[in-house]
C-alpha cells in the first residue's frame, strides 16, 4: 500500500512562488540588520535539555520537543534567545563587546495549532550584549531598526509601541505592590484582548485592593502625544527612584528615536505594555499593525539586565526584539497583502534550443549566466505549445528562442512573456534589454498595505 503524503499539523510548506516572496522577505530582513551592524548567527536546532530548560518548567517544559538518543536528553529549541545565552557564555572570551548578532532560523512548540500559531516556526531575531553594561542608546536603536525593517518590506501603517519595565515596577512599589507586580504586569498585558473591567476584576482577585486596582488603570490610560505622556508621568517624579530612573530611560528612547528617522506616527509611549516575560528589566516594544489590531504583535522584545545567568557568572545585559515570520507571512498571505507582481520565477530567462545540437544553446546560457542572469536551459523533447505553458507555468519573465536562423544571424530572439513583445538583436542589446525589465519587475516592495480583499479594523 501507498503511504498516503501529509504534512504534519502546525507546520507551514509554502508552494514555490510563496516561498519566493519569503526568502525575498527574509533577504530584507538580513540587509537591513546588516546595516546597522549585526553579524549573522546560527545555532543548533537541537540541544542538550539542561541547556535549554536552565530557566524552563511551567509553559516552557510543556511545550518543549523533548526525546532521547542512547543517553543523551535532548531538545528542539523553541526560541532563539536561550540559545543565544549558551552561544555567549560559551565563546564570551572570543567575541568583542558589544556582541551583535541576527540571526533567522526555525524554532519548535508543541502547542496546540490554531490561526496563525504554528509547531514550526521561523523567527528573526536581533540582539546587542554588553559586557557588564549597555548604554540606553542601543534601546533606542531598537525601534529605529523595527523600523527601517518594515519601511523597507513595504508596510506603513504600524506602530511601535515603547514601555519601561522600570517605570511600572516603580509605580507599583508606590502602590505597594511591588510583590505582585510581576503578576499584576502580566494581567494589565491582556488589556486590549480582554478590556478594562475584566482586568479589574482580575487585578482584585490577585488581591489589589479596588480603589489600587482604579490607580493602575488610570495609570496605564494616560494617553496623548509622547510628550504629554512624558509630561503626566513627571507628576509622579520623586517617589520612587526606580520609577524615576525609568521615565529618564524612557525619555532619552523617546529623544533619539526621533534623531534615528522615526516618525512620531510610527511610535508611542503606551504604559500597557509589559510583555509577560520576567526578565525584562528596562525599554519593552511591541509593534502592532494598525489596520489589524486583532491580529496582535508582529514584533516584540526588550531590555534584559543578564542574558545568561544560568550559564556564566559573567554579567551579560542586552536588548533584542523578536519577529515571529512564519506567523507574520500566514497573515500577510491570508490578508492578500503579499505583493504578487515580484518576480517569483525561478529563472530570468527560460532558454529553448531549436537545433539537435544543443552546444549553442548551452554557450549562450552560459554568457547569460557569466552576466549574472538566471537562466533554465530547457532539453524536453516536447512540442512547442507544451514548452511555452511551462515558460507560463513558472512564471518567466523571457523566453529565448535559439534555432538555425538565429545562430546563422548571430542574433538572440527574446520574447518578453509579458507583453508579448519579441525582438532579435545581439547578445549585448538583449542583455541590455533583459536586464532594464528585470529592474522594472523588482521594483517595489514584498508587501502591500492593503490588498483587494483586506478588511480595516
Amino acid at each position: 500500500m501507498k503511504i498516503q503524503p501529509r504534512t504534519l499539523s502546525g507546520f507551514m510548506e509554502l508552494l514555490p512562488k510563496q516561498q519566493v516572496l519569503m526568502e525575498k522577505i527574509m533577504q530584507t530582513l538580513r540587509e537591513t540588520y546588516s546595516l546597522y551592524g549585526f553579524t549573522p548567527l546560527d545555532t543548533p536546532i537541537i540541544e542538550a535539555s539542561e541547556i535549554l530548560l536552565a530557566k524552563g518548567g511551567g509553559e516552557t517544559e510543556k511545550q518543549i520537543y523533548r526525546f532521547t538518543k542512547g543517553d543523551s536528553d535532548l531538545s528542539l529549541r523553541f526560541d532563539l534567545t536561550v540559545p543565544l545565552a549558551k552561544y555567549v557564555a560559551l565563546h564570551c572570551n572570543e567575541l568583542s563587546f558589544p556582541f551583535r548578532r541576527y540571526q533567522i532560523g526555525k524554532v519548535y512548540r508543541g502547542e496546540r495549532p490554531q490561526r496563525g500559531r504554528f509547531r514550526e516556526l521561523y523567527q528573526a531575531d536581533i540582539d546587542v550584549i554588553g559586557d557588564g553594561k549597555l548604554d540606553i542608546t542601543n534601546e533606542a536603536e531598537i525601534p529605529a531598526i523595527i523600523y527601517q525593517t518594515f519601511s523597507k518590506l513595504g508596510l506603513k501603517k504600524f506602530q511601535i509601541r515603547v514601555n519601561n519595565r522600570k517605570v511600572l515596577n516603580g509605580f507599583y512599589a508606590m502602590l505597594g505592590l511591588q510583590e505582585q507586580s510581576g503578576d499584576i504586569m502580566r494581567t494589565v498585558d491582556k488589556l486590549e484582548k480582554i478590556g478594562p473591567e475584566k482586568v479589574k476584576r482580575l487585578l482584585i482577585e490577585l488581591g489589589v485592593s479596588e480603589e489600587k486596582a482604579g490607580e493602575i488603570l488610570e495609570f496605564i490610560g494616560i494617553r496623548g502625544t509622547n510628550e504629554e505622556v512624558l509630561e503626566a508621568l513627571n507628576g509622579y517624579r520623586g517617589r520612587n527612584d526606580i520609577f524615576d530612573l525609568g521615565l529618564d530611560e524612557l525619555g532619552t528612547v523617546v529623544k533619539y528615536l526621533g534623531a534615528f528617522g522615526v516618525p512620531e506616527e510610527n511610535f508611542v509611549v503606551d504604559l500597557t505594555i509589559a510583555r509577560g516575560l520576567d526578565y525584562y528589566t528596562g525599554t519593552v516594544y511591541e509593534t502592532m499593525m494598525l489596520d489589524h489590531p486583532e491580529i496582535g504583535s508582529i514584533c516584540s522584545g526588550g531590555r534584559y539586565d543578564n542574558l545568561a545567568e544560568y550559564y556564566t557568572d559573567k554579567l551579560l545585559p542586552g536588548v533584542g526584539i523578536s519577529i515571529g515570520l512564519t506567523r507574520l507571512f500566514y497573515i500577510l498571505n491570508e490578508q492578500d497583502m503579499l505583493n504578487e507582481e515580484q518576480n517569483t520565477a525561478p529563472a530570468d530567462v527560460l532558454l529553448l534550443p531549436m537545433t539537435e545540437d544543443l552546444s549553442p544553446a548551452v554557450k549562450l546560457a552560459t554568457r547569460f549566466r557569466n552576466a549574472g542572469v538566471r537562466v533554465q536551459l530547457y532539453g524536453e523533447q516536447k512540442k512547442f505549445k507544451a514548452k511555452m505553458n511551462y515558460a507560463d507555468k513558472i512564471g518567466v519573465p523571457y523566453v529565448v528562442f535559439l534555432g538555425e536562423d538565429e545562430i546563422r544571424d548571430g542574433v538572440v530572439a527574446c520574447k518578453d512573456m509579458k507583453s508579448g513583445e519579441q525582438t532579435k538583436l545581439g547578445f549585448e542589446e538583449t542583455l541590455e534589454r533583459v536586464r532594464e525589465g528585470l529592474a522594472k519587475r523588482n521594483e517595489g516592495s514584498v508587501i502591500l498595505e492593503l490588498g483587494p480583499s483586506a478588511v480595516s479594523s
